[in-house]
């Protein structure tokens, strides 16, 4: 493990491993850099990899007021100490904050990759209620960190028995350990769903070229993968630089084996 020192003093740890053009691995909600080691492990022949814990979670610190600039900033950091540029992939709530990376550096990110971004533009899902982000906050605020992390799941789409099973199981201590991070994830994501695909034009600017994925398959079924293909689609259209790719039979979490040559073919050629 190392760290970097963030703008405003938050030390950011990450693992770097291969060779190759820098590629910063940016995880969706919940996950930390050690979930991500299968991929960075898949990506390193090809790349040098920056797994990175972000803010709040893992092994990274946080520094209070949060704002999404923040972990902008976190990407930054990172970014120069790959050598001033970089390759970005974003998976789910990690693929909007690595637009939002994209907007705000835009000498800094030459190509991007965006798998799943969890928009709402449409009647497909309900929108974000309303002061979402604040309410997680005042949860984890009061102790209470496992509803904050079952509400963030239930916004998401998980099922209620999936949840009651995961609030049995080992893994949730970890939950309620990152369930401050769950309520960044929900200000990074609360404009773009809210039911409209108009927020999304704030992307228009950025004009690196871009890979927009999706899979086929959203919590075991077909049918509830809609949203994320309208949104990924919808993206794909205003974004200037912008390339869609489905991979079939792909759910939330995609395979190593599909997801990397994805990668490797659009960053490499």
């Amino acid at each position: 493990m190392r760290t970097v020192t963030s703008r405003d003093g938050t030390l950011i740890a990450f693992d770097q491993s291969g060779e190759g053009p820098a590629i910063i691995l940016v995880s969706g909600a919940s996950a930390t850099r050690a979930d991500e080691a299968h991929v960075a492990a898949a990506l390193a022949p090809y790349f040098t990899v920056f797994a990175y814990d972000r803010r709040a979670r893992g092994d990274s610190g946080d520094t209070r007021p949060y704002a999404v600039e923040r972990e902008v900033e976190d990407i930054e950091a990172l970014i120069d100490e790959a050598g001033g540029s970089a390759f970005v992939f974003g998976h789910s709530s990690g693929a909007v904050l690595t637009l939002e990376a994209a907007r705000l550096l835009p000498t800094k990110i030459t190509k991007l990759a965006l798998y799943e971004p969890p928009f709402i533009i449409d009647e497909t899902h309900a929108p974000m209620p309303d002061g979402f982000p604040a309410y997680l906050d005042e949860l984890v605020a009061s102790g209470r960190r496992g509803e904050a992390a079952e509400q963030f799941m239930a916004l998401v789409g998980t099922p209620a028995a999936m949840i009651a099973q995961m609030r049995q199981s080992p893994v949730w201590p970890r939950m309620e350990s990152v369930a401050q991070s769950l309520v960044y994830d929900a200000t990074i994501m609360e404009d773009s769903e809210k039911g409209s695909p108009e927020p999304l034009r704030k992307w228009v600017p950025v004009t690196v070229p871009t890979l927009v994925m999706d899979g086929t398959v959203f919590m075991g079924q077909e049918g509830p993968h809609a949203f994320m293909r309208h949104g990924a689609e919808a993206l794909a259209k205003v974004m200037p630089n912008a390339q869609r790719r489905t991979l079939e039979g792909q759910d939330h979490g995609p395979s190593d084996e599909m997801l990397v040559p994805a990668l490797r073919a659009f960053f490499l050629d």
